[in-house]
């Protein structure tokens, strides 16, 4: 699937059941309900934090799922196309950084 099928298809997904999109700052509120949701679960799992037996059956997959399809609601309700922004963010890192992560002695 493309970004722009999935946002597509997210959009079909709340126009058929969602029945209308949040505003904008709802699902901005969301977003980062559901970034929490995976930071707590990158946290305990392979960070330092122990694992609660609560979190132990957290799907990282589902949860970053999650995220994504709140971001694509946030861009089709702005009138971003994800796919066009993500090339032009890669080549605008591409030209940024073409020697600046090969010069970091820290990566090495």
């Amino acid at each position: 699937m493309t970004l722009k099928e999935a946002q597509n298809s997210v959009d079909e997904w709340i126009n058929s059941i969602g029945v209308r999109y949040f505003s904008e700052l709802t699902n901005m509120a969301i977003l980062t309900e559901e970034v929490g949701e995976v930071a707590r679960i990158i946290a305990r799992r392979y960070g330092e934090q122990s694992e609660k037996a609560s979190d132990e059956d957290k799907n990282l997959a589902d949860e970053l799922a999650d995220v994504m399809f709140v971001l694509l609601c946030l861009a089709n309700q702005t009138g971003v196309d994800m796919e066009t922004a993500l090339q032009q963010n890669l080549l605008k890192k591409t030209k940024r950084d073409v020697d600046r992560h090969k010069n970091n002695e820290k990566l090495h």
